[in-house]
C-alpha cells in the first residue's frame, strides 16, 4: 500500500473524525444558516461607523482640509498615519496566501481566505485617504498620466507618492484576482446545494460555470501559481514604496535606509497580528475550531514573534545612529522628540516600544502562543503598537522643524480627523460581515486537498497501519532469525 509520507510529529491541520461531505457540511453552514444576533449587533455598528465616516469626508470635502487640524508644520496628521496603517493591514493575506502556497506550506489552507479578504478590505480603506487628502478631491485627475492641453502640469515621476498609486492599485487587482479565483470552485459547491432559484442563479454566475472538471482544475491551479508568483514581489515592494514617501525626504528622522526593509517587517508583522484577531473571532462564533486549529493560531504568532523583533532592532538600531552620526538634528528628532519620556510626545513612543517590542516576546512560551485569549489580546495591542509607529514616525519628525519660529502648537485630531478614521473602520468591518455571511470563509476544496494527508482521523490512521507493517516486520525477522539459529544449532 503506498501512503503519502507526512510527518505523524506535526499535529493535524484538520481535528475530528471528517470525511469530504462533513467538511463541504461545516464551512458551508454560515452561509444557509440565518445570521445570528451577533452578526446583527456587530453589522449595525459597523454601518454606523461607516454612516459617520461618510459625514466627516463630506465636511472636509465641502469646508475643506481646514477642518483638520493640519496646522503650519504638520501637513501630513491622522490621514497618512492611517493610510500607511491600513497598507500594512493589508500585507499578510497575500503573503499567507502566495509565498506560503509557492513553499506548500499545508498550515495556510484554514486561514488563507480570511486573510485574503482583510487584504483586500484594509487596502480600500488605505486608498481613501491621499486621496481626499488633496483636498480639492473633484481635481483628482490632475495626477493621472494622460495627453493634456496643460502643458507643463504633468506627474512627477520622480516622487514616491506617484508610485505608491501604481504599487497599490496593481497590488490591489492581484490580491482581488488571487482572492476570487480561490472562491470559484467554492461558488461552485455553494450553487450546487442552493435551495431557491435567486442563490442558484447569483453563485451560478459567481462560479463561471464550474463543474470541476478536470481541466478546470488543472487551469485553476496554473492560474494560482502564475499569481502567486506575481504577488510574492508585490507584498515587498508596496511598503518598501510607502516607506520611501519618507526616506527620500531629507526630514531628521525619515532619511534613512533602514526604513524599506523595517517597513515590510512592520507591515507583516500588523497583518498577521489583525488577521488572529478576526480568525479567533470566526473560528468560535461559526463552530470552526476543528478548521482553524490551535496549530493555525501558534504558527502565526511564531510569525508575530519573529517580525516584532525585527521592528525592534530596527528601533534599536535607528536610536543608535541618532546618537553614533553625530548629526545634532537627528540626535534632537531620536532622543529627545522620541525616546525622552517627558517630550511632548514621548507618551507615543513608549506606546509604540511597549505594544511592538515588549509584550510579542510573550510568545517564546509556548502555552501563550496556544492561549486563545492572550492571542487576542496580543493581537489587538500589537496593532495599537503599530498606529503608534506611524503616528510617531510622522507627527514627531514633522512639529518641530529647523525654525523655532515656526513651531507648532500640539497637534491633535479633529472630531472629522476621528470620524474618517472611524468610517474606514465601518467600511472594514461592513465588508467582512457580509464576505462572512455570503462567502465561504475557509477554503473547502484546499481543506479537502490536506485532509487525506493532515486530517486528525487520518493520520491516526496511517499511524496505525504504520504500527502493524513494523510489528509485522520484527516477527517476520523474528521468525527468520529464529529458523537461522535453529539451523545453526543443527549443524
Amino acid at each position: 500500500m503506498h501512503l503519502k509520507y507526512e510527518s505523524q510529529l506535526r499535529e493535524p491541520l484538520v481535528d475530528g473524525v471528517k470525511d469530504y461531505h462533513q467538511v463541504t457540511e461545516d464551512i458551508v453552514r454560515p452561509i444557509e444558516a440565518k445570521p445570528s444576533k451577533l452578526w446583527y449587533i456587530g453589522f449595525f455598528v459597523s454601518a454606523s461607523c461607516l454612516l459617520f465616516g461618510v459625514y466627516s469626508v463630506y465636511r472636509e470635502v465641502t469646508y475643506g482640509i481646514g477642518q483638520w487640524n493640519l496646522n503650519k508644520t504638520i501637513g501630513w496628521g491622522w490621514d497618512i498615519t492611517n493610510f500607511v496603517w491600513w497598507v500594512g493591514i493589508g500585507h499578510a493575506g497575500t503573503l499567507i496566501s502566495a509565498i506560503l502556497l509557492l513553499f506548500r506550506q499545508g498550515w495556510r489552507t484554514g486561514v488563507n481566505r480570511a486573510a485574503e479578504a482583510m487584504t483586500i478590505f484594509a487596502v480600500m480603506c488605505a486608498g481613501q485617504f491621499p486621496i481626499f487628502h488633496m483636498g480639492r478631491v473633484w481635481m483628482c485627475f490632475f495626477i493621472f498620466p494622460y495627453p493634456n492641453t496643460r502643458g507643463p502640469v504633468w506627474p512627477n515621476f520622480n516622487s514616491p507618492l506617484m508610485w505608491d498609486v501604481f504599487a497599490i492599485s496593481t497590488y490591489f487587482t492581484v490580491s482581488l484576482l488571487f482572492w476570487y479565483s480561490g472562491l470559484i470552485p467554492d461558488f461552485g459547491t455553494v450553487r450546487d446545494r442552493a435551495k431557491t432559484k435567486l442563490r442558484k442563479k447569483l453563485y451560478g454566475i459567481a462560479s463561471f460555470g464550474w463543474v470541476g472538471s478536470t481541466k478546470h482544475w488543472q487551469r485553476h491551479e496554473a492560474l494560482s501559481l502564475v499569481l502567486a508568483g506575481l504577488a510574492t514581489p508585490l507584498v515587498l515592494s508596496v511598503h518598501t514604496i510607502v516607506s520611501m514617501d519618507f526616506a527620500t525626504s531629507v526630514i531628521p528622522g525619515w532619511h534613512t535606509t533602514i526604513f524599506p526593509p523595517y517597513f515590510v517587517a512592520g507591515a507583516i508583522f500588523s497583518g498577521f497580528a489583525m488577521t488572529q484577531t478576526l480568525l479567533v473571532v470566526i473560528r468560535k462564533v461559526f463552530n470552526l475550531q476543528e478548521y482553524i486549529t490551535l496549530g493555525h493560531v501558534e504558527a502565526m504568532n511564531k510569525v508575530i514573534v519573529l517580525t516584532g523583533s525585527i521592528v525592534g532592532c530596527a528601533y534599536l538600531t535607528e536610536l543608535f545612529m541618532g546618537w553614533y552620526s553625530q548629526n545634532k538634528y537627528e540626535g534632537y528628532t531620536f532622543w529627545y522628540s522620541r525616546a525622552n519620556l517627558f517630550s511632548p510626545y514621548g507618551w507615543a513612543y513608549w506606546g509604540m516600544m511597549t505594544c511592538n517590542v515588549l509584550s510579542p516576546q510573550i510568545f517564546w512560551f509556548r502555552k501563550m502562543r496556544r492561549n486563545l485569549f492572550v492571542t487576542f489580546f496580543m493581537s489587538v495591542i500589537v496593532n495599537v503598537g503599530m498606529w503608534f509607529e506611524r503616528f510617531v514616525i510622522i507627527v514627531t519628525s514633522l512639529y518641530r522643524d529647523y525654525l523655532p519660529s515656526s513651531w507648532a502648537v500640539y497637534y491633535h485630531p479633529s472630531i472629522w480627523e476621528i470620524g474618517f478614521y472611524l468610517g474606514t473602520f465601518g467600511l472594514f468591518f461592513t465588508c467582512f460581515f457580509l464576505f462572512s455571511k455570503y462567502f465561504p470563509t475557509i477554503a473547502i476544496a484546499e481543506i479537502k486537498y490536506i485532509l487525506k494527508t493532515s486530517g486528525e482521523s487520518f493520520k491516526a490512521k496511517v499511524g496505525s497501519i504504520e504500527m502493524q507493517g513494523v510489528e509485522e516486520f520484527a516477527s517476520e525477522h523474528a521468525h527468520i532469525d529464529g529458523h537461522v539459529v535453529a539451523g545453526a544449532h543443527s549443524h
